[in-house]
């Protein structure tokens, strides 16, 4: 069984919030340690820790750019994958009819639990481990039934131009459930989610720190920087969370499949 993230627990809006707030927290500490040495700083150590201030905010540009593509990269494979298998499911569909007419009627009866089940399994969160774990093995027999089908046709119509192209599309087919499968084990290493939560934590410490520095607080334009800076991880972390977040792989592909096949 596929162990996933530790933050994968924790929903993304909590921990966007936490986040929000951390941020402003130590915003407030830095200022505070800011105005406590402001008198014990020179303008040359001003100038440095403007320039320090500059860096990390930089970092921070570089790893929010960074997460998001990859967050975003999963998203799109996990789509494509989906119109992949779809596309697989239909082929299979009109390959049946190629069979001899005893089994036909058979496969077109599991190829409709099929589908039904993985547009089921697909609604699923993936923190809900049992009942995914029953429809895998749901889907499971229905593959090993159909493959069974399909070997059975195959020693009544050995000629490839019939049960041949119909065992071939059955096989990617069942290969294409296991990519998709693959695909949503996929994510943002949590190390690399972990380094850009420290890095947006220090930021705002040294704005913090920098407006301590200078006597002068800038509470607007932190918290807008902070709050758009908070909504962009929250869409991060949300991309990468298939089944759970807010934003989905439209599944639609095999909802038009399954009633094209109904009609």
């Amino acid at each position: 069984m596929s162990t996933l993230p530790l933050l994968y627990d924790f929903s993304t809006l909590a921990i966007t919030l936490a986040l929000f707030v951390l941020i402003i927290i130590f915003n407030e500490l830095g200022f505070h340690v800011g105005r406590f040495v402001q008198n014990r700083t020179d303008e040359e150590i001003k100038t440095l820790t403007g320039a320090i201030q500059a860096s990390i905010l930089g970092l921070l540009a570089l790893l929010l750019g960074f997460t998001f593509s990859m967050s975003m990269q999963r998203y799109d494979s996990r789509s494509q994958a989906l119109i992949t298998e779809a596309n697989a499911i239909g082929t299979v569909a009109l390959r049946a009819q190629l069979l001899p007419a005893a089994y036909q009627p058979k496969v077109s009866q599991l190829l409709d639990q099929y589908l039904r089940a993985r547009i089921a399994v697909g609604k699923i969160d993936l923190t809900r481990r049992h009942q995914r774990a029953r429809y895998n093995a749901q889907i499971a027999e229905l593959q090993s039934q159909l493959w069974s089908q399909a070997v059975q046709a195959a020693h009544e119509d050995p000629r490839a131009v019939t049960s041949g192209v119909f065992i071939a599309a059955l096989n990617e087919m069942i290969d294409a459930q296991g990519r998709r499968n693959a695909l949503l084990q996929m994510h943002v290493p949590e190390v690399v989610l972990l380094l850009l939560f420290v890095v947006f934590v220090a930021s705002g410490g040294i704005l913090g720190y920098s407006s301590g520095l200078s006597g002068k607080r800038v509470v607007a334009p932190t918290m807008m920087v902070s709050f758009l800076i908070s909504l962009i991880v929250f869409i991060i972390i949300d991309l990468d969370r298939p089944k759970r977040g807010f934003i989905q792989v439209d599944q639609s592909a095999l909802v038009m499949l399954r009633d094209s096949l109904q009609r």
